[in-house]
Parts: structure tokens; sequence; C-alpha cells
């Protein structure tokens, strides 16, 4: 007996079930904030299903949390740098 998951999709066309394991994909990796990866995973749904608006939104959610990590880590770096720096002038 098959299961539930392979009864559910056993209809779809070639293309909804690679759009839908990329979605699926680009979902696991926001869980762990890879949002890059996300992004990757939501452009290449696209492929199957252009112009879809629900990528096209995660897309831009995607680069504004990218922008967000990388503006932290623009500011966080030089703070341990000079936390460092003070630390080993002290010693």
């Amino acid at each position: 007996m098959a299961n539930h998951s392979e009864h559910h999709t056993g209809h779809l066309t070639h293309e909804e079930l690679k759009f839908r394991e990329h979605t699926e994909r680009a979902a696991n990796f926001i869980k762990i904030d890879l949002f890059r990866s996300a992004r990757e995973e939501f452009e290449a749904a696209l492929q199957y299903r252009p112009g879809e608006a629900t990528c096209i939104r995660q897309i831009e959610v995607m680069n504004a949390n990218i922008a967000r990590d990388r503006k932290t880590v623009f500011v966080v770096a030089p703070l341990v740098i000079i936390l460092i720096v003070a630390i080993a002038l002290l010693v």
C-alpha cells in the first residue's frame, strides 16, 4: 500500500513535483537561517512556475534577511576586533 504522501502527489506533473521539491527545500533552509540557499531554491522553483507570486515575495524576504545579516556582521565584527585588541593590550 502506498503511503499518503505518494498517493497525494501521484497525479502531479513533473513540473509541479519539482516546484514542490524546491519550495519545501527552501522552507527547510529558512528554518535553519540559510537564507542564500533558500533564495536559490525559490529561484529554482520559478523555473517550473515562472512569475509565481509567493516565490517572488520569498526571494525579496530572503534578500532582506541576507542584507540584515550582512549589516550585523559589519557592525559586530569590528566590535569583536576592538575587544580582542583591548584585551591584548591589557595583558
